[in-house]
């Protein structure tokens, strides 16, 4: 692996793990058509890098979130009070959100036991492009859907849960993870900022248990240490394409339009199943 081609992927894993056209199912694409292998020659830790360089991407961009969730649960196990024994009257909404990021993370159990089922699509580059065109209709569905106004304050259990099984189906490849989850937000009657951030929020813990999963074999498997700079600038794009691709979502959840991505991910669809023939 050269140091480009870690970059050129982790520049497509930032990209696409936040913007609404899948990161899993362009790097399967990519492995799979064009050779540009990771962990199937030996690049696990690579992957786990490529990861948790996103995570720090929505660490960065939603760190004022993180913070009030960290706060506000600590005054919740301190029985409503602050650090100085002072009570809280106001409500903790930040507690709440993390309830529902709880509930919504949960259903990800169901996944454990077919997880190899899951993997074993990845090399299905056919169902790859199956799974673009689905996600480019679920992005027209939710441009032509009126968001409804709940936020952490008002959103119910049975919403996060509708999300987090939504999440589920979004592991398989080539559909996106953000773009499922913000639609069955908005469906369940999130106002559709908030769908955005309840979604990336919601990553967290996915990709966090993802890579905890990962990590025990990565270590197993071992490195190539002479790789680590590569895989570091990997990880560093992940970091710097992350944050660019979160701005870009925050900024058109303000007008309400995935057009663009709908097309994109049509466009991808049909060229990844015409490619696909002849693989």
């Amino acid at each position: 692996m050269t140091i480009g081609s870690a970059i050129l992927l982790g520049i497509i894993q930032g990209l696409a793990e936040f913007l609404p056209i899948s990161s899993s199912g362009h790097l399967s694409v990519l492995q799979n058509l064009f050779h540009l292998n990771t962990s199937t020659e030996g690049h696990l830790l690579f992957d786990v890098l490529l990861h948790l360089g996103t995570l720090v991407s929505i660490f960065i961009c939603y760190w004022s979130d993180i913070r009030d969730i960290v706060r506000e649960v600590f005054i919740v196990l301190r029985g409503g009070r602050t650090r100085t024994g002072e009570r809280v009257t106001e409500p903790l909404s930040a507690a709440r959100l993390f309830l529902m990021l709880v509930i919504a993370t949960l259903p990800l159990v169901l996944i454990v036991p077919i997880n190899g089922l899951v993997e074993e699509l990845y090399y299905q580059t056919w169902f790859i492009g199956v799974a673009f065109l689905l996600t480019g209709c679920l992005l027209y569905v939710s441009d032509r859907m009126t968001p409804g106004r709940k936020t952490e304050r008002n959103m119910r259990m049975t919403d996060a849960l509708i999300i987090g099984c939504c999440q589920c189906v979004a592991t398989i490849p080539g559909l996106s993870r953000s773009g499922t989850t913000i639609t069955a937000g908005i469906a369940t009657g999130l106002d559709r900022q908030f769908a955005m951030r309840f979604s990336f929020l919601l990553s967290i813990p996915a990709v966090l248990g993802a890579n905890i999963l990962s990590i025990a074999d990565a270590v197993t498997e071992g490195f190539d240490v002479s790789l680590l700079p590569a895989y570091l600038c990997g990880m560093a794009a992940a970091v710097v394409s992350g944050i660019a691709a979160i701005t870009l979502m925050k900024l058109i959840a303000r007008k309400n339009n995935f057009g663009f991505f709908t097309y994109y991910c049509w466009a991808a669809g049909i060229v990844t199943l015409v490619l696909s023939l002849g693989y």
